[in-house]
């Protein structure tokens, strides 16, 4: 064979390999979104029952602490934030932050320690609170670092004027509706504002598996999920979707058939949309 037709032979070849590579490739991207935007067609969103089992599950089975998991989460949760909304992009960097009296409280209480090291202001409104050591040592944690911690409810036009971004940490993935009486208040500030609202696990009032339940419900611009999406999640709509809490063994993942992401690199988060 002359050098000439070994030299065809050989950019044939190549051609052929080239071309397999860009048609896998090719097939591939029905599969996967670009980088960070990743299709997550097989996660599983957990029922009510499902979500207090993964819990009750990670501190007997597995043997976490109540703080241990909610530093995890409420660190997580600041990064989420941090991510989706740079301070400079708001109107202000001061952030109202509202605490229930549960874990997921504790999740906000945690988030605006870390959000105050990120060049946020938070301000933290924490109505009802528990006596328990856990929730004060997150309190006074958050007042050491110049953070307000108040019982008074903000009124809607203090809000709108002082505040760039409102992260709703009233109630997790144990409520039951209605709303209680004194947490009235805060949820009407909620649904009237005009500002972004970041839910943490579960927006405020809304049914944990059948999501909102009136058209007065709040409409949050974001939802953080932790450990895994909860069926209300499924509910909303032209919201951004972040997955926290980096700390799921791989065996309660599989009990559960989650099919969580993959988190990237040293990333606490995900973003799901």
């Amino acid at each position: 064979m002359c050098k000439q037709s070994r030299v065809t032979g050989m950019l044939l070849r190549a051609f052929k390999q080239n071309f397999a590579l860009l048609a896998r490739i090719h097939a591939s991207s029905f599969s996967f979104r670009p980088i960070g935007k990743v299709l997550f067609r097989e996660m599983k969103y957990l029922n009510q029952q499902e979500a207090i089992s993964v819990d009750e599950e990670l501190f007997n089975e597995y043997k976490f602490s109540v703080d241990q998991l909610m530093e995890l989460a409420g660190l997580s949760c600041a990064h989420a934030i941090a991510d989706a909304y740079k301070p400079d992009s708001l109107k202000t960097n001061k952030v109202l932050i509202c605490c229930g009296p549960g874990n997921n409280g504790g999740d906000g209480l945690v988030a605006a320690r870390h959000l105050s090291l990120m060049s946020y202001e938070p301000y933290i409104y924490y109505p009802k609170r528990t006596g328990k050591a856990l929730f004060k040592n997150l309190q006074h944690q958050a007042e050491c670092m110049g953070i307000t911690v108040t019982a008074d409810c903000p009124v809607s036009a203090k809000v709108e004027t002082e505040f760039g971004l409102i992260v709703d940490a009233l109630f997790g993935f144990s409520f039951k509706p209605p709303v209680r009486d004194a947490f009235h208040p805060i949820m009407d500030v909620l649904q009237k504002t005009t500002l972004p609202i970041v839910s943490v696990d579960i927006p405020s009032g809304w049914d944990v598996e059948k999501g909102p339940q009136t058209s007065c419900d709040i409409k949050p611009d974001c939802l953080i999920s932790l450990t895994a999406p909860k069926l209300c999640a499924q509910h909303l709509t032209n919201a951004k979707h972040y997955l926290g809490g980096r700390f799921v063994p791989k065996r309660l993942e599989e009990k559960y058939s989650m099919s969580l992401p993959s988190y990237t690199g040293r990333d606490l988060f995900v973003r799901l949309s």
